[in-house]
């Protein structure tokens, strides 16, 4: 029998890679970089993220970015008065999207980040600063140095950058501030450029992958055209719980095509809020949606010049925007009708039942797929696939105070592989999945004639996850990848609100 290749989660509230002690990315300690700097009286220089064309790496051939002509400069030279890391704070409505980079689904996941209102409490100050440290500044004890945090397969990472930015013509390549002066979303952009290995590999990507990083937390996906009927509620509580929320729309025919109702295909948007209505007497449940654009919006019911507004009471009516600012509401109905899917990122997923009594529990563990032991692939080679690491978990019975609702998923089970390469673009993703057996045994006999309770179809992205129902009992739950032979490491999580997770080997 192969060795183990799983362990359980070890980063605790103060160990290394944990929130209050991350790991120092490529080594690089902000403090002693930042005194260093203060001491010598010189502005920080990043020599592992160098302003050169290699931090910008190689653009798609639609930028038409000529790097003869990019002069990196600090936020200094760049406003016309004085700079600031932030001005009245931090909004969804600060940043644009650059035109050299198709990266909508890391800036749609700054606009989750930053999309909290009076309305909603959507996201907490302590998440936000957990990302982005408070105390940064151009003025006291300036040293063109600043930091960012990130989750990564597992661990919290400090990422250190300087304030040397790319631009042509005086101007800002990627992401800039809607506010001249303002440059927290351009240097959180550099920051996570740096961890992915440049501004080129942000170039197409899921939102789901920006909206773990930033949170280190629970993934949910739901594909809208299968979505239950309760979905609506779930929004609703997960908009007054510590939420991420963003959605995809459907791919056109062209690239991020803007077709006759306002929507653009196959791009990343904002879920920012939802609202309940009341339109001449019958309920309507609406949906809050922001295009990380800036502007180009849902021209359909329920949108900001809608007629459809002068049939509600006042009081509902405040909620009503009528700004060209990328923000619009639409119906549930249109909104699971125009997009694809939604994706929902938490700390905690306690908002899934509407019970108080009802509290969900996370696992994680970390193991590996490693070519002549461990990874046997699918089910497809029955020869092998018992070598693949083996997980058991229980379900438990709820206790009496928590009102789950009869035959609602009460597990979600995520795996996640890493490659551990310097450069995001050159991470080819196996496809991966997992399978659910309802059994406490295990053996190469045993697959033969026992098939999965429940499967998560393979799929080539960093991360796949599955939401189901599964009776109290025991369970085995086997992730791999669909071909054998294919060495990576992996993470593999579990949510639920009574449940064990173990290694089995």
């Amino acid at each position: 029998m192969p060795p183990p290749h799983v362990h359980h989660d070890r980063t605790t509230e103060h160990n290394e890679g944990s929130p209050t002690n991350p790991v120092r990315f490529l080594g690089q300690d902000y403090q002693k970089l930042l005194q260093k700097s203060l001491r010598r009286n010189e502005l920080y220089t990043d020599e592992l993220f160098p302003p050169n064309s290699s931090s910008i790496g190689t653009l798609n051939k639609e930028a038409d970015l000529d790097y003869k002509n990019v002069i990196w400069k600090r936020p200094a030279v760049l406003s016309p008065g004085k700079p600031f890391f932030t001005v009245d704070g931090m909004s969804r409505f600060d940043y644009e999207q650059g035109s050299k980079l198709g990266n909508c689904w890391f800036l749609a996941s700054i606009g989750a980040l930053t999309s909290k209102d009076k309305e909603t409490s959507f996201m907490t100050k302590d998440v936000i600063n957990q990302v982005i440290p408070a105390g940064q500044t151009f003025s006291n004890n300036y040293s063109g140095i600043f930091h960012f945090r990130f989750w990564r397969f597992g661990k919290w990472i400090d990422v250190v950058i300087d304030d040397l930015l790319p631009t042509n013509d005086d101007k800002l390549i990627f992401v800039g501030s809607k506010t001249s002066n303002e440059f927290w979303p351009a240097l959180l952009e550099k920051a996570y450029a740096k961890v992915c290995g440049s501004y080129s590999d942000l170039d197409g990507g899921f939102m789901s992958e920006a909206l773990i990083d930033f949170t280190g937390g629970v993934h949910m996906e739901f594909v809208l055209n299968e979505a239950p009927a309760y979905l609506w509620d779930i929004m609703d509580r997960a908009a007054k719980s510590q939420t991420l929320m963003g959605c995809a729309s459907y791919h056109g025919g062209t690239r991020e095509a803007v077709s006759s109702n306002g929507i653009v295909g196959g791009h990343a948007y904002t879920v920012t809020g939802v609202s309940k209505v009341m339109s001449e007497g019958n309920p309507v449940h609406l949906v809050r949606v922001l295009n990380p654009w800036g502007n180009t919006e849902w021209k359909g019911d329920w949108s900001d010049e809608s007629a459809l507004w002068n049939t509600v009471s006042k009081e509902d009516l405040k909620c009503r925007e009528k700004l060209e600012n990328g923000e619009f509401w639409m119906s549930m109905k249109d909104f699971t009708r125009n997009f694809e899917s939604l994706d929902i990122c938490c700390l905690c997923p306690d908002f899934l039942d509407r019970s108080s009594g009802c509290h969900w529990k996370s696992q994680r563990n970390f193991g590996q797929w490693i070519a002549g032991t461990t990874a046997g692939g699918s089910m497809d080679n029955m020869e092998t696939f018992w070598k693949n690491p083996q997980f058991r978990v229980r379900i438990e019975e709820l206790s009496e105070d928590c009102t789950h609702e009869e035959g609602a998923e009460n597990i979600l089970v995520s795996l996640m592989q890493n490659h551990e390469k310097r450069n995001r673009s050159s991470q080819n993703n196996f496809m991966i999945g997992f399978y659910v057996f309802k059994s406490r045994k295990f053996s190469a006999e045993f697959f033969n004639d026992k098939r999965p309770v429940e499967m998560k179809s393979f799929r080539n992205l960093r991360e796949v996850m599955g939401f189901f129902w599964l009776e109290p009992g025991e369970y085995l739950i086997v992730p791999c990848t669909e071909k054998p032979g294919e060495t990576a490491s992996f993470i593999l999580f579990s949510q639920s609100m009574r449940h064990t997770l173990s290694k089995l080997w």
